[in-house]
């Protein structure tokens, strides 16, 4: 019976420590995973609850290694804190909270690569049980941009497999990037027998990863158009990210089907005298060598470029460009027209020179043959005097004689022209230029020079010659087939006429030049006249009359004439001295019986003149009049003697 009771207890007791199992209860919560960035600090929260005893709660840490092996790296309660030692986790985490808390917080500092693990929190309630959650730690690194090369050799579209392109390299990303490439917006896959990417993964010693990308591609014509890239995709925390390569084109070689052939140089029409260039591409890559023929004769050719020299119209014709392909050796055949247009010289009727009569006719005509229309001008001294191909002359004059000058153009091709010219000569007596001024006032001093400007045909014989026959110099003469230039130095002395006389064989004629020689009166300054020397002259009375001629004052000549002027004035004076004293002679002798009654005014004015009056008195009277005919009075006569003077 006592044991009957016994084991009923017991079964009691374990019913009742069950039900006190069932509910003390431990819960932990933790996140799937946590993302960080190589080199951040990385946290991992642990949530959990207790129904018992929270404070006799006992939290451990343990990380999953890549063996999968478990390993504590903390333990810590309500009193204390240890981190393991030994691990690669002693010197880099920390936790936060305690057992008596709901929640710890393990923090891993300066995360590496090798830190990607699992990481486990494992809460003990004691008589509540335990329980642990599992948190997985990402590491994320982003690549280096990523380089793109391309292959600098040409690739052949004749190639039979496929041939490299490129290579794209991504270095020091985790996870490991993944690499992309695409021509032109299409990306590029695998395909067999036309695309072939080949990709080498690296892991570096610091546990990130270097990707290398080579794609191989069968090239077709296009391709030479075509730019390729690469586009590297990586991981970071909460999401993914994409960058782009530089693009790169790559040369293709391709065969030649066709030739462009065309003159280069000059654009536009070509014209005898020019320097053609005639270009040569084919359509194929690389160029191929070319050949050139000129009407069926191979020309030497440099650089693939055809130059014709000095092209006249016997260049007309085709040029043929032959391309040989070096891998197949067929021949493409391209062509060219070359025409040059021409513009013969210029045919003038008459030609060269042509002599008219005064008052006829002349019609000139100028052409000239031209692949092109023409356009015909004709000009003298520069200017143009008509339009055409005909030049008329009427009523021709002197005027009219001279050089023309017919100039023939293409308008529509620049640098086309051509020139003739026809001397015009005008037949008939001489015509002389007359002088602004027939009348000419001139100085002694020094010599003049006189010009006399002739025309006519035959060229007209200028001679000179003057009124007193003074000396004429000859200084230069010009000529030319219809007109005479003659310069001459005259020396004049006194006012004279020079003649200028032009004749040929149909008459002469003459022009005179009138030369009046300035001559400048005296003043009566002292230091520019010319004063008379005194002269005595004695009247006897009676004095019937005596009549002086006037004796012209001296004027101031220059150079040759002063001096004899002044020598012809003294001579005078002299013989009015003399004349005084004869006079004067024969009155004390008693010769002249002359009384008052036979005084005689002689002071009447006389132009210019100068007039001496002679008075009978008892006395010897010196009587001086002036210039203009006034009278002086006795007591401003002085001695007894006559002064002319100016």
């Amino acid at each position: 019976m006592a044991l009957r009771m016994k084991s009923s207890m017991f079964v009691g007791l374990f019913l009742l420590s069950l039900a006190w199992k069932a509910w003390a209860k431990v819960q932990v919560n933790m996140e799937d995973r946590v993302e960080v960035f190589l080199g951040d600090t990385a946290q991992i929260t642990c949530m959990f609850t207790v129904s018992d005893s929270p404070d006799n709660v006992i939290i451990q840490w343990y990380m999953i290694t890549k063996t999968n092996v478990r390993l504590r790296i903390y333990y810590g309660n309500s009193t204390m804190q240890v981190v393991d030692r030994g691990g690669q986790f002693t010197d880099k985490i920390s936790v936060n909270g305690k057992g008596n808390s709901s929640e710890v917080v393990l923090t891993i500092r300066d995360v590496k690569v090798e830190d990607e693990l699992e990481f486990i929190c494992h809460v003990n309630g004691m008589t509540a049980g335990s329980d642990e959650g599992r948190t997985m730690l990402k590491v994320f690194a982003s690549p280096d941009r990523p380089i793109i090369t391309g292959e600098e050799s040409g690739i052949s579209v004749s190639n039979e497999n496929p041939s490299k392109i490129g290579s794209c390299e991504a270095k020091n990303g985790y996870p490991r990037p993944n690499i992309t490439w695409y021509r032109d917006q299409s990306s590029l896959q695998n395909t067999p027998g036309e695309v072939i990417v080949v990709t080498l993964v690296t892991k570096e010693s610091s546990g990130l990863y270097t990707v290398q990308s080579d794609l191989h591609l069968n090239v077709v014509k296009k391709d030479k158009d075509s730019f390729f890239y690469c586009e590297v995709s990586y991981l970071v925390p909460g999401g993914t990210k994409m960058t782009e390569t530089n693009k790169i084109n790559i040369t293709v070689y391709y065969p030649t089907t066709s030739l462009d052939v065309w003159v280069e140089s000059p654009k536009g029409s070509v014209k005898e005298g020019d320097t053609v260039e005639v270009h040569c591409r084919a359509d194929g890559n690389p160029q191929p060598p070319f050949t050139f023929m000129h009407n069926m004769e191979e020309l030497k050719s440099e650089l693939n470029v055809l130059v014709l020299k000095d092209v006249t119209r016997q260049s007309n014709g085709n040029i043929t460009c032959t391309a040989l392909d070096l891998d197949t050796y067929e021949e493409t055949l391209g062509q060219t027209e070359l025409f040059v247009d021409y513009l013969d010289p210029v045919v003038l009727i008459p030609k060269d020179t042509h002599v008219i009569a005064q008052g006829e006719e002349l019609m000139a005509t100028c052409n000239a043959q031209s692949s092109l229309p023409t356009h015909t001008v004709w000009f003298k001294k520069g200017k143009k005097v008509a339009e055409g191909h005909t030049l008329t002359l009427k009523d021709a004059v002197f005027d009219m004689a001279g050089t023309y000058v017919c100039v023939v153009k293409v308008p529509s091709l620049e640098g086309l022209e051509t020139t003739g010219s026809l001397r015009v000569f005008v037949q008939g007596r001489p015509e002389i230029k007359k002088s602004a001024d027939p009348v000419q006032e001139v100085s002694p001093e020094k010599p003049q020079k006189l010009s006399c400007h002739a025309r006519g045909y035959p060229t007209p014989v200028i001679t000179w010659s003057s009124s007193d026959e003074s000396q004429i110099l000859k200084v230069s003469q010009r000529e030319t087939e219809d007109e005479v230039l003659s310069v001459v130095s005259v020396k004049v002395t006194s006012d004279i006429t020079a003649y200028c006389n032009a004749s040929n064989d149909h008459g002469t004629v003459s022009i005179s030049f009138n030369l009046k020689a300035i001559v400048q009166t005296t003043s009566s300054a002292p230091s520019t006249s010319v004063t008379t020397p005194l002269v005595p002259v004695t009247v006897v009375a009676p004095v019937t009359v005596t009549t002086v001629t006037p004796v012209t004052p001296p004027k101031r000549v220059k150079k040759e004439g002063s001096g004899v002027i002044i020598a012809v004035i003294i001579i005078c004076i002299l013989l009015l001295a003399i004349l005084g004293s004869v006079l004067y002679f024969l009155y004390k002798k008693g010769k002249l019986p002359c009384g008052r009654s036979g005084k005689q005014d002689l002071t009447k004015p006389n132009k210019g003149g100068i007039v001496v009056e002679m008075k009978s008195d008892n006395t010897e009277e010196a009587v001086l009049l002036s210039v203009n005919g006034d009278k002086k009075p006795p007591s401003d006569q002085g001695d007894k003697y006559m002064y002319v003077q100016k």
